[in-house]
C-alpha cells in the first residue's frame, strides 16, 4: 500500500501530545488563503512511499517518542483523502503499541457508503482527530477556503456521535476569523460536541508566503499581520467559554 507523501517531520511537538512522527501527505481540496503549506494542494503529486518504508524509518525514533508519550500524526494536504493507506498504516502503528492522530480540515468528508465503511474503519485504529474549523460562518467559510463548511461541521458531528477524541484547532486571522460574534457561535458549536479534549487557538503567521511566491500565486493576505497574544488569548477565552 502505497501514499502520496509530501514530506516528513520527525521531531513535530505541535501536532499532538508528545513528541510526534509527522506525515505531510499530498492533496487537497480546501484552498485556504492563509495556508503555509500551498505546495501540497496538488493531488496526486509527491513522493510515493509504502506503508513499510515509513514504519522501517519510524523504528528508529520509537524510544523518542515512547519517552514523551508521543506517536505519530498524519497532517497534509488532506490525509483523509488516503484512507485507505492510513488504514495500513495505523494498523502497522497499533502493532507497535504507537500512538496515532490524524490532522485533518474535514474538507473531504462525504456520506457515501464507500467514505463512510473505510472512515469507520480507520477510526478504529485511531486514538486522536486534529479538526481544524477555520470559520463556522459559511459564506465566509467559503470565501476564505474555496468551500463552504456544512459538510466540515457535520463531519465535526460525526466524531461527536461516534465519541473520537478531538482537539480543535482554529487559526485566527485578524479581520477574517477574529469577529466577536462568530468566535462566540463557533464556540456555542463546540460545547454541543461532547468528545473535545482541548482547544487551541492558531495565530496567523507568514511563514507560508514563500512558499506562494515560488508556485507562481499570488499570497491573498499579504497586508494582514499576526494577531497579538492579548487578541490570541481573548479569542480563546471566548471558544472556550471562560
Amino acid at each position: 500500500m502505497y501514499g502520496s507523501i509530501h514530506s516528513i517531520e520527525t521531531f513535530g511537538t505541535v501536532d499532538g501530545p508528545g513528541i510526534r512522527y509527522v506525515i505531510f501527505t499530498q492533496g487537497c481540496l480546501l484552498r485556504c488563503q492563509f495556508c503555509h503549506n500551498a505546495d501540497t494542494w496538488e493531488i496526486g503529486a509527491g513522493k510515493q512511499m509504502s506503508v513499510s518504508e515509513i514504519m522501517n524509518d519510524l523504528q528508529s525514533y520509537l524510544p523518542f517518542l515512547a519517552a514523551s508519550g508521543g506517536g505519530i500524526t498524519v497532517s497534509g494536504g488532506e490525509p483523509l483523502l488516503q484512507i485507505p493507506f492510513l488504514i495500513e498504516l495505523f494498523k502497522e502503528c497499533k502493532k507497535l503499541g504507537i500512538h496515532t492522530a490524524i490532522d485533518s480540515s474535514g474538507g473531504c468528508y462525504s456520506t457515501s457508503p464507500f467514505f463512510q465503511t473505510k472512515l469507520k474503519e480507520l477510526l478504529d485504529y485511531t486514538d486522536l482527530m486534529l479538526l481544524d474549523l477555520k470559520h463556522i460562518d459559511r459564506d465566509k467559510h467559503k470565501k476564505l477556503t474555496g468551500l463552504t463548511n456544512d459538510h466540515i461541521l457535520q463531519f465535526a458531528q460525526y466524531l461527536s456521535d461516534n465519541q473520537v477524541p478531538v482537539w480543535i484547532r482554529h487559526v485566527l486571522v485578524p479581520a477574517i476569523s477574529d469577529d466577536q460574534s462568530d468566535l462566540e457561535q463557533l464556540g456555542r458549536f463546540i460545547k454541543e460536541l461532547n468528545n473535545v479534549k482541548k482547544i487551541e487557538v492558531l495565530p496567523y503567521h507568514k511563514l507560508g508566503v514563500y512558499k506562494w511566491e515560488a508556485l507562481g500565486l499570488e499570497y491573498p493576505l499579504k497586508e494582514i499581520e499576526p494577531p497579538s497574544e492579548e487578541m490570541t488569548e481573548w479569542a480563546y477565552q471566548l471558544l472556550t467559554g471562560l
